[in-house]
């Protein structure tokens, strides 16, 4: 693509390295940009520098809050004895967005996945285990995508926790194998958690 400016060529190679926008579409976003007011563009690019430098993780949970602990970690209203744990925020904001869920979280930051480099020491799960020897945790859901690694990280961590006399439970295979959690309706995904499985039927 010919561009006719360096400036232009530079902002869409940026745009252009953002996952699933292709060199036309980071071209149009750019020209729409250069069209809008310059308080528009402003308050657009403050609010990436905002994001960028505020953005924090829940102590607790480890979801992207802005502040140390996350309002629903801190929320009185949600059950503190039941985790669902699940690979990042974006699946938070989808059991969120069912309206069924009144327990917790747990964000393990990634799924196990050997081939991508992606160890156990890498994800959040050392953590998870700490809550759980803090006592007052009835159960655990393991909302993962139906994957490969979604599978064997839920093997790895049903491993890793059965001994703590909590239930262990899966959300039901609504959920077709290879489909991930923030491509789900939020219909199916609700009705997921609400008829979770133990996970030791997995297994057996």
């Amino acid at each position: 693509m010919n561009f006719s400016s360096k400036l232009l060529e530079q902002a869409v190679g940026e745009f252009g390295r953002l996952p699933g926008v292709g060199q036309k579409t980071a071209l149009r976003l750019v020209l729409h940009l250069l069209k809008q007011p310059d308080a528009d563009v402003l308050r657009f690019t403050d609010a990436l520098c905002r994001l960028k430098q505020d953005i924090r993780h829940c102590a607790v949970c480890h979801n992207i809050s802005d502040n140390d602990i996350c309002e629903i970690c801190a929320s009185l209203k949600r059950d503190k004895g039941l985790i669902c744990v699940v690979e990042d925020t974006r699946d938070v904001m989808a059991i969120e967005n069912t309206g069924q869920y009144h327990g917790v979280y747990h964000v393990l930051g990634g799924l196990i996945s050997p081939m991508d480099g992606v160890g156990p020491s890498d994800l959040q799960i050392d953590s998870l285990v700490r809550r759980l020897e803090a006592g007052g945790v009835q159960e655990v859901i393991l909302a993962l995508s139906a994957t490969m690694e979604g599978d064997t990280t839920i093997f790895y961590l049903y491993k890793k926790i059965k001994d703590f006399g909590i239930s262990i439970s899966t959300i039901a295979r609504g959920i077709a194998f290879g489909g991930e959690l923030e491509y789900v309706d939020e219909v199916t995904l609700g009705r997921s958690i609400a008829t979770r499985v133990p996970y030791e039927r997995n297994i057996a």
